[in-house]
């Protein structure tokens, strides 16, 4: 069979022919059972037939969204549901996330091992319309008590009005420690750097990371018996190591870093991470793989399938960061898990051309194209709206 081959846009300007060298990755169940919990978080899939203007309420093709939730759980991976990978916060609001989360945790319920946590926040509350912490400690319960009733499991967000109205890292452990005891089961905790949103700057009452980290561990420390672990999304790893290092006994460390997380989970002599992370959406038949391998105890084999990865993952995630999601949803479009490249809030134009062309490349490179020919017509379709018609 002749080798495929489309002309993609480069940095400078031209095109260059480039021609697909990847061996697919298999989707199948795992070999064996990981020895580290993982989760992805998941995107969502826009109602491209929706009259919504895309600064409206997100239109969800549940059929599709739900479809890609149970592809990623038949893959040994957690779904982390309703975070900023499904846009929480850039176009998800919470109506649809509450929506979101009760259809998720409703079309799963025959799958006896699916792992489910569901974000908590309080997006329902403008960070400039609330005026005390009792402002955001009544929006963190309806969102609590919403998805408790479902019987969901709670991954507690960062809170841009808190923010805003905490006037001392006393602040946060009063809503903390407040909101943990009101949880019924051992919740995860997520520190969201303000690369992913600039909004959450200073978060834990200080923009010096050893203070604001203290802060966050008395936190855990003072409420223990309430936390599972800490997703911390940082993009640094000797500040995720340190921290780790510091936790107490029986209190995960998540993994939120899509840059390093391979050598992350992978650990050292002192411990290692879980993980959650949103580029495992996007590479889910590697990650699923690498993490039966490490379970095996073949770190060879693990790395072999993450380490690709990778620049693939950096590459989604560079600054801007927050519009990772375009990178994710162009994959899964790619791919053939929607039908089109459609995002809620028109995010799919928060990317460049090129952006898309060296995606194409890293992703092939990593084994993570499924169906490299459909890939290719629909890499075509996209240029061609950019006014390059290829071979």
């Amino acid at each position: 069979m002749a080798a495929l081959q489309l002309d993609l846009p480069t940095g400078d300007g031209r095109l260059e022919t480039y021609t697909l060298s990847g061996s697919p990755l298999e989707v199948r169940k795992p070999v064996a059972p990981f020895n580290r919990v993982a989760f992805s978080a998941a995107h969502v899939v826009a109602d491209p037939l929706s009259g919504n203007e895309p600064s409206a309420a997100a239109a969800i093709d549940w059929e599709a969204t739900l479809a890609y939730r149970r592809y990623l759980l038949e893959q040994g991976l957690g779904i982390a549901e309703a975070m900023d990978t499904a846009q929480r916060g850039m176009g998800l609001g919470w109506p649809e996330a509450h929506e979101l989360i009760r259809h998720t945790l409703k079309d799963t319920s025959n799958m006896a091992d699916a792992l489910i946590f569901s974000g908590c926040g309080t997006d329902q509350l403008e960070a400039g319309d609330a005026r005390s912490v009792d402002d955001v400690l009544r929006a963190y319960h309806e969102q609590l008590d919403a998805i408790q009733k479902l019987g969901g499991r709670i991954i507690l967000m960062a809170s841009r009005a808190l923010v805003r109205v905490a006037k001392s890292p006393g602040d946060y452990l009063k809503v903390y420690s407040n909101i943990l005891e009101a949880a019924d089961k051992p919740v995860i905790l997520h520190w969201l750097g303000e690369m992913f949103d600039p909004a959450l700057d200073g978060y834990w009452g200080s923009k010096d990371f050893e203070a604001a980290m203290q802060t966050c561990l008395e936190v855990i420390r003072s409420n223990v018996a309430k936390v599972d672990g800490i997703k911390i999304s940082l993009l640094d790893k000797d500040k995720e190591i340190q921290m780790r290092r510091l936790l107490p006994d029986g209190v995960k460390m998540y993994t939120g870093d899509d840059f390093n997380y391979p050598e992350l989970i992978a650990g050292d002599e002192q411990g290692f991470s879980h993980a959650l992370l949103g580029i495992f959406d996007a590479i889910a038949p590697a990650a699923s793989q690498a993490l039966a391998a490490l379970g095996q105890g073949d770190q060879q084999r693990y790395l072999g399938l993450l380490n690709p990865t990778v620049p693939l993952s950096r590459l989604i995630f560079r600054a801007p960061t927050q519009y990772y999601k375009t990178g994710v949803v162009f994959l899964a479009w790619l791919n053939g898990h929607q039908d089109h490249f459609v995002m809620v809030g028109g995010a799919q134009a928060m990317r460049p051309l090129i952006y898309f062309a060296e995606l194409f490349r890293l992703a092939d490179q990593a084994r993570l194209l499924r169906d490299p020919a459909l890939a290719v017509a629909r890499m075509r379709s996209l240029l061609s709206l950019y006014g390059i018609n290829t071979k």
